[in-house]
C-alpha cells in the first residue's frame, strides 16, 4: 500500500490523486479508468473523476492501493 500526504490541503480530486501517485502517467488516462468503473474509494466503485479525497480514504486501482493521510 502506498501513502499520499496532503500536507496542507484538506483533499485531492480523484483524477489527481491517481496522476499524482503515478498509477497512470496522464490525467486523460486517470479520468478514462474512472468513467469505466476501474477505481474504487473505500471499498465501493467511484464514478467521479473530480472526486474529494480526504485523509483517511483508501483508494484501489490497476492493482495498486493508496492510502491518504
Amino acid at each position: 500500500m502506498h501513502e499520499f500526504k496532503l500536507g496542507d490541503r484538506e483533499y485531492v480530486e480523484l483524477k489527481n490523486l491517481l496522476k499524482l501517485t503515478g498509477v497512470f502517467e496522464s490525467g486523460g488516462e486517470a479520468m478514462r479508468a474512472v468513467a469505466g468503473g476501474l477505481v474504487t474509494l473505500d471499498g465501493h466503485v467511484e464514478l467521479r473523476k473530480r472526486c474529494k479525497v480526504r485523509a483517511g480514504h483508501i483508494v484501489e486501482c490497476a492493482g495498486q492501493r493508496i492510502k491518504v493521510v
